[in-house]
């Protein structure tokens, strides 16, 4: 490093010029990969991905499993749009709200596009809306009308109070597309991708601008949240990046009292945010939720290392008056600390690696590469600049009267009593840092993990008011999907063989030739038992059509009944007492308070069952053969929407999926109701072998929650490990690498125990800073220390050494503790809540960290002295 600084003194504007080229190449190919994507293949352009499903590896096991669920039963992520009314007596349920509502949801149908050969968009034939799902309604003994609930604008108010009164009395629209209390109905538009959620949504509120309406609209759900995340980092970064360099900027001005000395530190961060996103565009990552905050990250730790340079060139100036013999004094005491604090910070970054969490993963290893390649520029340009600025601009520049009563500042008098209370109540302080310690602790055990996507927004914003007010009236906005599959049993391994036990019975011949069939390249070439069943079934009908014998004919008859009742044996969910077990887990589900509303099979099921038999109340229930259950099946597929059907259950019969809907999108909810059902399985065995599983967006955000906080203690654990080891090195000595450690372990332990105290859910931007904090922590430990033992050696005691330290040392991290503590600040400003997170936890870390080492680490030197220092000589004496 110091060859570099020495180099770059001494030629300052090919270094310049190198720094400035290749910062311009690396925008020209940005600019050129995503305004001309296809001029120069080998560039990738600009892509942005909020989707936090993407956290997860594709091929991480519950992904996988949640997009073949999907798929399987035709589902689609959601946006929801609430309409309220409560200023008209019937409520939602009026003739101008309702012919609204008609309105939208045909203009939902036309929110489709053809990109890339694929259709996006709404999926209009499984739109949730009064004109788009239908009324079940009896017709006669025996007999199910099926008719468009709303097939056109209500033309009265009795009209459009019927509307809700039909809708009320089926089970899957009662809460979920009507409220109880009539002053809402929702619609839910199926949408192809998440990431197209904010464009369906702006469509929406331009078409809803249009009504003349009494009635409140809301928008809501997880992909809508998720998408305008994304579109609002980008306006967040926008602000909160150069809101940032200003206020670096005065606060170095209020130290340095010099704008053109300050410049060099402003064009080292700039650089190192140009140089480390245009590597991390070109390399073909996309700009994620945690990428996005990189600039805010880089900009005042790229300064870092400058400000001791600046600080330590603004205290020893007045003494040389010369640019290069300052530098070359200033340089050779911060090299080695400057090294090493950039290292840490970038092992501290870096060890995000060891998380499971893609995103996580680039975030950690781009910012820990900024940091080295701001340390290689501050290293060069600061001494370069330095060198390049006029002698006059220097004239009376620097600190002076330092030892004289008068003239000394406000820092220079807190540092002062500083050093006297951390060297003469060293025990008091030590004491001080162990009952904050136990504190702490206590606060840690109380830390809750909890996040939602949706409460990334400020309370006022119009998502969150839209998922207060949608949540409060339905069953509930957030969607959650289990699963229950049959267990195959052991003679199911061998379907062949099972078949062959089953159809042992039959008469002959007919017995031999089914048999045969079985052992045939025809059936070797079948997949499952189903399909064997439809090759038997298919064999037997054709021999009983083209027999003349009633012997035969008689014989192939029993044969299609044994072969259908095998097939109903298989259809695990036309069995009542599989569908009443459903129905019990529907009703405990429904008691734990965070379950708002479920729709399932049995509904259907009941539903239908009601209306075949003249509407009777009585009649809404599961019937008693899988014969009858059938039937209501058969009969519901009779529906303008008969796929609605394969939304709740697989053609097969094997696999069923209950739609949960919770009133909470929160992770500890979740997971309330994923240990409701275990226990409910626990407790209550189902009738048969059944598996249960979870997919769905809002079981997706538990996954990678806990993915993260566990893949967070071994990064914080692996980085802590390599920075301790990098500090014994450094020191050449185990003891003062541990010491070395003491302010960063303080500092963690009581910000979480203080998150734990104050009940702030550890989410994911709390996740992330345990193991940011540990790299930027150690800085002002590695140059306290350094400077201190490098001062003890130029001393008689530790007691001399103590003044020394707390005057220019002290003054340079006292310095770079506003500049970066601060400097983060900006971001409160943000709309986006794990913005304003991030900015206060690292302030607080940050300043918290060098409020530490200022008092814990003297307190500590002073205490074991005769263990710390065994063998430093004294002053005049070469060590």
């Amino acid at each position: 490093m110091y060859f570099l600084s020495e180099y770059a003194a001494r030629k300052p504007r090919p270094v310049f010029w190198f720094a400035g080229l290749i910062s311009f190449i690396l925008i020209l190919l940005v600019l050129v990969a995503t305004l001309a994507p296809n001029a120069v293949p080998v560039l990738r352009p600009l892509t942005i991905d909020t989707d936090p499903e993407n956290m997860l590896d594709p091929g991480e096991p519950v992904r996988v499993f949640h997009n073949t669920m999907k798929k399987e039963f035709g589902l689609h992520d959601m946006v929801v749009v609430g309409v309220v009314n409560t200023s008209h007596p019937d409520g939602a349920f009026n003739v101008q709200t309702l012919s609204n509502v008609y309105e939208l949801a045909g203009f939902a149908k036309t929110l489709s596009w053809e990109k890339d050969g694929e259709q996006h968009g709404v999926i209009g034939v499984d739109l949730i809306a009064p004109s788009t799902v239908d009324n079940i309604e009896q017709a006669g003994p025996g007999t199910v009308r099926f008719e468009w609930l709303m097939p056109e604008p209500p033309g009265s108010a009795k009209e459009a109070r019927e509307v809700g009164e039909k809708a009320r009395r089926i089970p899957f629209l009662d809460d979920t597309m009507v409220s109880r209390d009539g002053k809402a109905l929702a619609l839910y538009l199926p949408i192809s991708r998440k990431d197209i959620s904010y464009k369906v949504a702006s469509s929406l509120r331009e078409k809803i601008a249009s009504f003349d309406a009494q009635e409140e609209y809301h928008i809501t759900g997880l992909p809508i949240a998720q998408d305008q995340f994304g579109i609002e980092m980008f306006k967040q970064m926008a602000i909160s990046a150069p809101l940032a360099m200003a206020l670096i900027f005065a606060l170095m001005w209020l130290f340095f009292r010099n704008i053109r000395f300050i410049v060099s530190p402003m064009i080292v961060a700039m650089l190192a945010v140009i140089d480390t996103m245009g590597l991390l565009i070109l390399s073909g990552n996309t700009i994620h939720i945690m990428s996005s905050m990189i600039p805010i990250f880089i900009m005042p730790i790229a300064v870092l290392d400058a400000v001791h340079i600046l600080s330590e060139f603004f205290d020893r100036y007045p003494h040389h008056q010369d640019r290069a013999a300052t530098l070359k004094t200033v340089m050779t005491d911060l090299h080695k600390p400057m090294l090493y604090t950039s290292l840490t910070t970038s092992v501290g970054f870096g060890s995000l690696a060891l998380t499971p969490i893609p995103p996580v993963q680039i975030f950690g290893l781009f910012i820990g590469a900024g940091v080295l390649l701001a340390w290689l520029l501050t290293v060069t340009l600061v001494p370069a600049y330095i060198m390049l600025m006029p002698k006059k601009a220097l004239d009376g520049f620097g600190k002076t009267n330092e030892n004289e009563g008068k003239g000394r500042s406000p820092l220079d008098t807190a540092l002062s009593w500083t050093g006297r209370v951390s060297y003469g109540k060293a025990r008091t302080v030590l004491v001080g840092v162990l009952v904050t310690g136990i504190l702490a602790i206590y606060g840690i055990t109380r830390i809750q993990i909890n996040d939602n996507p949706v409460k990334w927004f400020t309370p006022n914003h119009e998502i969150r008011v839209a998922d207060r007010a949608l949540n409060e009236r339905f069953g509930g906005t957030y969607m959650a999907y289990l699963t229950l599959s049959a267990i195959e049993s052991d003679t199911e391994d061998n379907p062949v063989a099972s078949l062959e036990q089953k159809l042992a019975a039959l008469p002959e011949p007919v017995r031999s030739q089914l048999l045969q069939l079985l052992s045939s390249e025809i059936a070797k070439d079948a997949p499952d038992k189903t399909a064997l069943l439809d090759i038997l079934t298919t064999r037997a009908q054709k021999a009983q059509d083209e027999t003349l014998v009633d012997e035969e004919w008689d014989a192939w008859d029993e044969a299609l009944l044994a072969l259908e009742k095998i097939a109903q044996e298989d259809e695990v969910f036309k069995n009542p007492e599989v569908l009443r077990y459903i129905e019990s887990l529907q009703a405990y589900l429904g008691q734990t308070g965070f379950v708002g509303k479920s729709n399932t099979l049995p509904d259907i099921v009941k539903t239908v069952h009601r209306e075949l038999f003249m509407g009777d109340d009585k009649a809404f229930r599961i019937p008693d053969t899988p014969a009858a259950i059938a039937q209501t099946l058969l009969t519901f597929q009779n529906s303008h929407r008969p796929q609605d059907l394969w939304h709740f259950v697989t053609p097969d019969f094997r696999r069923t999926n209950l739609w949960l809907q919770l009133k909470s999108g929160d992770n500890v909810d979740m997971k309330t109701v994923i240990a409701a059902v275990d226990r409910f399985v626990s407790e209550n065995p189902p009738p048969f072998p059944l598996d249960h599983e979870w997919f769905g967006l809002t079981y997706i955000n538990v996954v990678w929650q806990q993915k993260m906080v566990s893949g967070m203690l071994r990064a914080f654990l692996g980085s802590f490990l390599v920075v301790l080891a990098m500090m014994a090195f450094l020191f050449r000595s185990f003891r003062w690498g541990l010491l070395s450690m003491v302010p960063l372990t303080f500092t963690i332990a009581a910000i979480y125990g203080l998150i734990g105290i104050v009940g702030k859910d550890y989410d994911m931007p709390v996740a992330v800073l345990s193991s940011l904090s540990l790299g930027l922590a150690i800085d002002y430990a590695i140059h306290f220390l350094a400077r201190s033992r490098a001062l003890r050696k130029e001393h008689e005691s530790w007691k001399d050494a103590v003044t020394a330290v707390f005057g220019e040392p002290a003054r340079s991290i006292t310095r770079n503790v506003i500049v970066i503590g601060v400097g983060f600040l900006p971001l409160l400003a943000a709309p986006l809540l794990p913005y304003r997170t991030v900015g206060v936890f690292i302030s607080a870390i940050l300043l918290l960290a060098g409020i530490a080492s200022l008092f814990i680490l003297p307190a500590l030197l002073t205490v074991f002295e005769k263990q710390l220092f065994p063998n430093f000589e004294k002053k005049g004496e070469t060590t």
